[in-house]
């Protein structure tokens, strides 16, 4: 008998030539580098092997993820573990703060897993984590990528009142897949809490994976009801298949594509479009602190 190999029933797409990372380089980056090694710092953009993470750091913008590294949520785009996750860190808000002023980051991305499992959604924790940045490193500018709370938007006022320069929330897809890429999301759950931000007086910011499935004509209703709910600032960025358990990519968006997409969305009347085969939520984040 020959023993055939297996081949999974969606195969990983081999990934276009705009794909291609360049390595990180540059005085600041080595600087950021070598704190972050001595002081066994940890950030997103270190355990994500983000591939703008060079770009970033020397432009003093890093980003961090509280509240553990076990979601409740099981959106079949995320690599993030799915399970119980443990006892909240009361001192979290101490070491993320510490970590910002060793860095001397001058803009902090704060992103968390989702926390359904907790009364308060893990707000508690983000209030005091923005908190301890501020008493800490008063001059950096700060960027919250927090989930929906379920809709508990008590929850969601206890992180705008500390008003963080930039507040964003990521849409993730168009409306018609949100139930099979974001489970246990909701499209307009998500809608409402961009606009209670926007009403809030803060500059509000969301982000769309494309390459999912979605249509031209998706991503333009998308925009349109992004504008209508106040949304100031909107990332689009090509989706990679973590695994191969994940949702396959369905297409590789042309960089021409995403230049187009950039032009509609700032035609529609959003302040500032991030577009391109490499954006994700956090790049070029100091650039969204223009007046609005």
């Amino acid at each position: 008998m020959i023993a055939l190999p297996v081949v999974s029933e969606n195969p990983v797409q081999r990934k276009p030539d705009w794909l291609r990372v360049k390595l990180p380089v540059g005085k600041e980056y080595a600087q950021v580098r070598s704190l972050v090694d001595t002081h066994k710092l940890h950030t997103i953009c270190e355990s994500g092997n983000c591939p703008n993470m060079g770009e970033c750091w020397g432009a003093g913008t890093a980003t961090f993820m509280i509240l553990g590294n076990i979601c409740t949520r099981s959106c079949s785009f995320c690599a993030v573990a799915t399970g119980r996750p443990l006892a909240v860190d009361t001192d979290e808000p101490n070491r993320v703060a510490n970590s910002v002023k060793l860095m001397q980051v001058k803009h902090c991305v704060i992103t968390s897993v989702d926390r359904d499992d907790l009364k308060d959604g893990g707000s508690i924790i983000w209030a005091e984590t923005l908190q301890a940045i501020r008493r800490e490193s008063p001059q950096t500018t700060l960027e919250t990528l927090i989930p929906d709370f379920k809709g508990q938007w008590d929850n969601l006022y206890r992180v705008l009142e500390e008003r963080p320069e930039v507040v964003s929330h990521n849409m993730e897809t168009v409306k018609r897949l949100t139930r099979q890429v974001r489970i246990q999301a909701k499209y307009d759950r998500s809608l409402e809490a961009l606009k209670r931000i926007s009403e809030f007086g803060l500059r509000t910011k969301t982000g769309i994976m494309l390459g999912l499935g979605e249509t031209e004509e998706d991503v333009l209703e998308a925009m349109d009801e992004l504008v209508a709910n106040g949304v100031h600032i909107l990332t689009l960025g090509q989706y990679l298949q973590p695994t191969r358990n994940h949702h396959p990519v369905i297409d590789w968006i042309h960089p021409d594509q995403f230049a187009k997409y950039k032009e509609s969305g700032m035609a529609k009347g959003l302040k500032y479009v991030e577009s391109g085969p490499l954006v994700r939520s956090s790049y070029h984040a100091e650039k969204h602190l223009f007046d609005f």
